[in-house]
Order: structure tokens, then sequence, then C-alpha cells
């Protein structure tokens, strides 16, 4: 796109799309060019999505009945008292996943799955939308946002009142429940952007401090994790069981959310066939040469964009010694991986390296959230960039 193009559909998405980071001082993080996909891949891609999603929940459901696999996913001891619990689990209002795939040498590969708090709703909504009507030959997918405010609409009804959890603080996850508040709003759904400590609970519903009119739903943009540190007077354990307001995302998103969900499946009878072909493997780190072998890499079981996964030639030798410290000291707050070799795209900026991010609602494919690393790590410094399907390509 042009400068004076570009910079226009950057000041929309800043000012309409609530993407407040566009800019990190002199350099976009925006793409002025999207990613153009053949509809082959994008069908393929969507299908994968699909079949993660549908083996995710199965086995998320096997694994609460079994507590003692719980102990595998390296979670804090409140979440696995909180997930082991007798009542009935939280009802979930609505359920998005967004899975990360990767070319590679050996072709599509999983990365991870963003089960708990998915982020990238407004680039692959609102700016990909703006994106697409400048390349009219080519054409965007499913919109992420729409299809999950509908659902969440259709869930609860069109004149519910629903709280917007995020942490204080976190602009990146204050501009995801403040975009997705506007498409609520767009609904006819009162909303209101709270932390934690601004919801109170009676009677296993739950309510805003001071308010007397239950909620809808609670949405929670709060990581599973951070809620083990809350004080139990916050009751937290309501996200995941013996409430009757609708949460998204469910507790039982954090079993998945785990990098560690991978040990479960030797343990469990749900079978797994498209996570196991796409997802390299997964071995804890006790069970892997990651040492002396670099092939292997390191994650830790509850991490984000990238900031703890450790790949011994990146890393320089202090960070790498207070890695291997840390894994020797708290093995089963990581994994051990096995290494994929990412392919560079050459773009009008230079050599990239591409993610791209499937959303799925309610386990339905659900669009494109696409970002440009200059590294085989996507991390906080990767670019989003808007994905469009060329339905006029060939294989």
């Amino acid at each position: 796109m042009s400068p004076e193009v570009f910079e226009t559909i950057r000041r929309r998405a800043l000012l309409e799309g609530c993407k407040w980071d566009a800019q990190g001082g002199d350099t976009s993080a925006l793409a002025s060019f999207p990613l153009i996909l053949r509809t082959d891949t994008a069908t393929q891609l969507s299908a994968w999505a699909e079949a993660l999603s549908a083996e995710t929940f199965a086995a998320e459901q096997e694994i609460l009945s079994r507590p003692d696999l719980l102990r595998l996913l390296g979670l804090p001891p409140p979440l696995r008292r909180a997930l082991a619990a007798s009542g009935q689990l939280t009802p979930a209002a609505v359920r998005a996943i967004r899975f990360d795939f990767h070319f590679t040498t050996g072709g599509w590969r999983l990365s991870e799955a963003n089960t708990d708090v998915p982020g990238g709703f407004t680039e692959a909504s609102h700016f990909t939308t703006l994106v697409a009507a400048e390349y009219p030959a080519c054409r965007m997918a499913q919109d992420p946002g729409a299809m999950w405010a509908d659902a969440l609409a259709h869930q609860i009804g069109y004149c519910g009142h629903v709280a917007l959890l995020s942490e204080a603080g976190f602009m990146e996850d204050l501009q995801v429940v403040s975009f997705l508040a506007r498409r609520l709003a767009a609904r006819g759904i009162t909303t209101q952007l709270v932390t934690p400590g601004q919801i109170a609970w009676k009677e296993r519903r739950a309510y805003l401090s001071g308010h007397d009119v239950p909620l809808g739903a609670v949405i929670r943009f709060f990581q599973g994790e951070w809620l083990a540190d809350w004080p139990k007077a916050s009751t937290w354990q309501y996200f995941f069981r013996d409430s009757l307001t609708p949460v998204a995302h469910p507790g039982c998103a954090t079993i998945s959310e785990s990098k560690r969900f991978p040990l479960t499946w030797a343990h469990i009878s749900t079978p797994m066939p498209t996570w196991r072909a796409l997802l390299p493997e997964s071995r804890d780190p006790r069970d892997a040469p990651w040492t002396s072998d670099d092939t292997w890499l390191l994650k830790r079981a509850f991490s984000n964009t990238g900031d703890f996964v450790i790949i011994r030639q990146l890393t320089d030798p202090k960070s790498w010694s207070d890695t291997c410290k840390s894994v020797r000291r708290d093995p089963d707050d990581w994994v051990a991986q096995r290494r994929f070799t990412s392919l560079p795209l050459a773009t009008p900026k230079g050599e990239f390296f591409p993610c791209v991010g499937v959303f799925t609602i309610n386990g339905q494919a659900a669009g494109f959230y696409a970002r440009l690393s200059s590294g085989q790590i996507v991390d906080y410094r990767a670019i989003d960039i808007a994905v469009l399907i060329d339905d006029e390509s060939v294989s």
C-alpha cells in the first residue's frame, strides 16, 4: 500500500479498532502489505484447526475426570485443586482458541494453541477488513471478532450485561477487551471493563461490586494461572466451578493452555491424531537430551509471546545457564520440544518468518491472525499482518 493509504489504515486501526500499540518507537507494529494464502492452504489450515478444537475439548473433559493427570500440566496447586474439586463446571459463555502454524522445512507445523486468553481479535477483524478493501482481487476469511460477539450474544441474549475482565496496566490486554466490548455494544449488550477484584459472587452468580443486577456473562481476559495469586476472598474459584454465570474462557481451558498438555496424551483414551501429526514431539525435560542435543528447545509450561521459548544457539551464555538452573530446580514448570526450522518469506520489507494463527469459535474456524518475525522465535517484536485469500491461485 502507498504510505498515505497505509497511514490512514493505521490511524483507523488505532482510533476505531483499539489497536493502541500500532507503533513502537519509530517502527510500525502493522505490516503495510498483506499475507496472501491460496484457497487450498486456507482451507487446510481451517480444517486442521477445527479438528484440533474437537480433540482439545474431548481431552480436557477426560483429564478433568482424572485429577492425577492435572499434576503433569505444571498448574499452580490452587488451580489444580479448583479443577479437581467437586461441583459442576462453570458454563462456558463462548470458547475461542487460536492455533499457531508455521511453514517449515517439513511442511506446516503447529507451535502451540492459545486456548485460555487468545489475542489478535482486533488485528484479525478490524485491521484485516481495512486492508482487504485495498486488495479487491483477494478476500478476507471469517471475522473472528464478529463471530465471537454473535456467539456470546446468542448465548446470553441481546440485552444482557457483560463484564470484560483484564489486568490493570497491561495495555495489550486492555485493547483486546475494549475491542470486544465495542463489538458487543453494537449488538445491544451493555459492557463494563473491570479487574478481578471488581467481580462479586452472590448465590453463585456474578455481580459488579456494589451492584444488584447479576451479570449475563464474565469475559475473563486474565490468564488462569494468574488467578491463583489472588486472595481467597476474591472467590476466583467460581471462574472454574459452581458459578451459574457463564464465563469465557472457562477454567478448563488452562488444561490445554499448558505447554505440557501433550504429556497427558499417553494416559488418556481420547485419540489425538491431528495434534500428534502437527505438534513436534514433546517430553518432560527429565526425559529429553536438551542439554546436549540442539534439535530440542525448552518452553515454560505457561508463557506468552515467546518470552520463555529457549533455544540454546539463540541464547546468551548467562541466560542459558539461568534457564538450566530453573529447569533442573522446577522441571514440572517446563517442557522440552523437538525443534522445527521455519522457512523465511520474502516481503517488501525483507525476509521474515510468518506465523499464521487460526481462530476457532466454539469449534468452528473463524479467520486468521498472522505475525511476521525477524527470527525463528515469534515474540513481542513480531509485526502483525493482515491475511487475505486469493481464490484465483492454483497449487
